[in-house]
């Protein structure tokens, strides 16, 4: 059942900032109170993004995987936008917090953020959410998805999906699992999994990645469905084995792992995406800029390169299809939330 949405100014962080700015033909000056680095660009550039900043907020903790991926790419971003780019981190409630900034926001491009799949999964899990997901917001477009992958700890006998699914219909309530936290996208995706295959595995709750990854690795968790990027060393050295991963085809890191959909359960889908946008009302020419910067920022090998190496397959989804994707990826977890009995302590 939805719970209510955590108290925002209970559960506020204090902000953590980082600008990232471009250094070709630097000069000195200050951006938001910090020091900075305003870029001699082409005339068009500062036509189009003129001299003030863009703030980046992201709703969700500093070293989180959208972070780190949009800290790779801001001086490309800032090249092609002909602009600063100022990061800041506004974590908590889900990501509820750090949105809630975003969509009250000034209409006019000088202000966005970058939100996951939790985004789209919080109006099923909270109630209460002092914004509309979809009406409030105007995606930019769908920037990259990392691929997830259900692993468990060497411990555990079964070395394929059907052989886990055989072993928790043989001990019920037996097994766990854990997750990065109720209701996010990695407890979601290890959910999707006991529901279609009809098994009872207990869920433990961390709060975070690290603290799932630290206890996954020593075995006191046995499974989780988790990103490929953090675990594909631990899977190559033995320490994780990895029973399937969770997209459509399978991973060019991982070729020898099979998706957990072609081992019996069809239909089984899942990566963490990560999306920029803005708030509802932006003018079209801001829009298409934004886009626009975007696309040019991922043409730069620096960019390109930087957040394949964070395990992200580049999307660059245009604004209306990404605005598509974020209603049916609503929908989509909506169902996933209610079949799971997904439920916040």
């Amino acid at each position: 059942m939805p719970q209510p949405a955590p108290d925002l100014d209970a559960t506020r962080v204090a902000p953590s900032t980082h600008c990232l700015l471009t250094r070709r033909q630097a000069l000195v000056t200050g951006v938001a109170g910090m020091g900075a680095a305003a870029v001699g660009l082409p005339r068009w550039a500062h036509a189009q993004g003129g001299s003030r900043p863009l703030r980046v907020i992201l709703p969700l903790s500093a070293g989180s995987g959208a972070d780190g991926a949009i800290r790779a790419i801001s001086n490309s971003l800032a090249k092609a936008l002909g602009q600063a780019v100022v990061i800041e981190n506004l974590p908590g409630a889900g990501g509820i917090t750090g949105t809630s900034q975003i969509v009250r926001a000034p209409k006019d491009g000088s202000v966005i953020g970058v939100v996951s799949n939790n985004h789209v999964v919080n109006p099923s899990v909270y109630k209460n959410i002092p914004f509309d997901s979809l009406a409030d917001i105007t995606p930019i477009t769908i920037l990259g998805a990392t691929p997830f992958v259900l692993v468990a700890h060497p411990s555990v006998p079964a070395k394929t999906v059907q052989e886990l699914i055989a072993l928790a219909r043989a001990k019920p309530g037996v097994l766990n699992y854990g997750s990065s936290g109720n209701g996010t996208i990695l407890h979601l995706g290890a959910a999707m999994f006991v529901d279609q295959a009809k098994v009872v595995i207990q869920h433990i709750p961390y709060k975070g990645m690290g603290p799932l990854m630290n206890d996954v690795l020593g075995g006191q968790v046995q499974l989780a469905v988790v990103a490929v990027a953090p675990a594909a060393a631990h899977i190559k050295s033995g320490a994780l084995r990895a029973l399937g991963v969770t997209t459509a085809s399978r991973v060019p890191s991982l070729p020898g792992v099979p998706t957990v959909a072609e081992q019996g359960l069809p239909g089984y889908e899942l990566d963490g995406w990560i999306a920029p946008v803005a708030p509802a009302g932006l003018p079209k020419a801001e829009l298409a800029r934004l886009y626009a910067g975007f696309k040019a920022a991922m043409e730069m090998p620096e960019a390109h390169d930087a957040l394949i190496a964070q395990g992200y397959e580049i999307k660059l989804t245009p604004p209306e299809p990404a605005a598509a994707f974020f209603r049916s990826e609503a929908a989509r977890m909506a169902q996933v939330v209610k079949n799971a009995n997904v439920t916040m302590d």
